[in-house]
């Protein structure tokens, strides 16, 4: 799924300052779908009129970022890879928990992410989740990776699911774009 990095020129000093820093903690406790996720949100927050990121500090933004996107894509359940507490998050940024929450609700309020929003989610959860997958065509409610690729290609096109299921799967060509 490709998320637009794209940042105002005004925001660029601020959207760098941020990246660097969940750039690293990515790194050393992640893993780089926690950090692609991570610049593409920075960088939604920086195109937002007005940005919320435009006052604080880029440590606090960057926390908040990953505190987000760790309650979307379970972060804090041991039964996930990679698996943080929040504690041991706000940690990593020294952040205080207080403060990572309050710019995780910034966010929240900024973005509207929730949990069945492929957008934030990483992509062994969007695999799993039958709900990115389900679209009503003709009345009917059918789960599109069992549709013709013709099918699909149009849907991933529209913009109604993240990607061409049999191409992933390596059982078609690539679609046309």
């Amino acid at each position: 799924m490709s998320r637009s990095l794209s940042v105002p020129r005004a925001m660029q000093p601020t959207y760098q300052a941020v990246v660097e820093l969940t750039d690293r903690v990515c790194r050393d406790h992640l893993d780089h779908e926690y950090r692609d996720l991570a610049r593409a949100m920075a960088a939604a927050l920086c195109r937002k009129r007005p940005s919320p990121m435009s006052a604080g500090q880029p440590r606090s933004w960057a926390c908040g970022i990953v505190y987000v996107l760790g309650q979307l894509n379970f972060l804090s359940d041991p039964g996930t890879r990679p698996c943080m507490t929040t504690a041991d998050l706000c940690t990593a940024f020294g952040v205080g928990q207080s403060t990572a929450g309050a710019k995780a609700k910034a966010i929240s309020d900024a973005l509207h992410p929730h949990r069945m929003d492929p957008t934030w989610m990483r992509s062994d959860l969007i695999d799993r989740n039958p709900l990115v997958w389900l679209a009503e065509i003709n009345g009917l409610v059918v789960d599109l990776r069992r549709m013709p690729r013709e099918v699909q290609v149009m849907a991933c096109a529209q913009g109604l699911i993240p990607y061409v299921p049999d191409d992933r799967d390596g059982n078609a060509e690539p679609a046309a774009g």
